[in-house]
């Protein structure tokens, strides 16, 4: 059976640049959010819902537009509960399907939303990336171009610190020194290797 590691965080907490130095190790990696981009793709069926429950304004040269479709789900707590409930379910069963087709005994499920999601007891253990605000803000602005106010309120959305601490088994702080998440991730990439053929022993007895 497979070992799940999920890899959860804020917004700008750095979960792509985290979950690449998994990859590098050879680490089987699924990233819910590339998932995401893939079942709306041009012309698909969430596709097709999406544009119809928004309108053809969040579309540019006939893709959805990220940005304003992020605008449009952020002022309406109703529009991004039905937007989570159209894609997560869709979302998570790709997840486990590709899982079921990899030969590695553990892999790295990047899933942003995992605590408010209460997707914990779907996983083995959890790292949780964690930063300064500042960095967070600063990050989104630099990668979105969207303004200071918005992701503060995207953040506050966000399952709090506090709150993702208590479900976090692993803990990477992401502020500066790429060097140091570079170091924590070949500790971690070790430790679930040992964990994961121990735990898949231990079954076979």
């Amino acid at each position: 059976m497979m070992y799940i590691v999920a890899l959860t965080g804020g917004i700008g907490t750095g979960k792509t640049t985290v979950s690449n130095e998994f990859k590098k190790l050879g680490v089987d990696v699924i990233d819910t959010d590339v998932i995401a981009k893939y079942l709306i793709k041009p012309g698909s069926n969430l596709f097709k819902k999406i544009v119809k429950k928004f309108g053809k304004s969040i579309l540019e040269n006939n893709i959805l537009n990220r940005k304003i479709l992020r605008k449009k789900i952020f002022s309406s707590k109703q529009n991004r509960m039905w937007l989570e409930n159209l894609l997560h379910p869709l979302i998570y069963y790709e997840s486990f399907k590709l899982m079921s087709h990899l030969k590695s005994k553990w892999c790295i499920w990047v899933v942003p939303l995992l605590i408010e999601k209460k997707m914990f007891n779907k996983v083995n253990r959890i790292i949780l990336l964690d930063c300064s605000i500042k960095n967070q803000i600063y990050r989104v602005i630099k990668r979105d171009s969207i303004t200071k106010q918005e992701v503060k309120k995207i953040i506050k959305i966000q399952a709090s610190k506090k709150k993702k601490y208590i479900f976090a088994h692993d803990i990477i702080y992401n502020n500066s020194d790429l060097n140091d998440v570079k170091k924590k991730v070949y500790i971690l990439k070790n430790f679930y290797t040992y964990v994961s053929k121990n735990i898949v022993h231990k079954k076979n007895i």
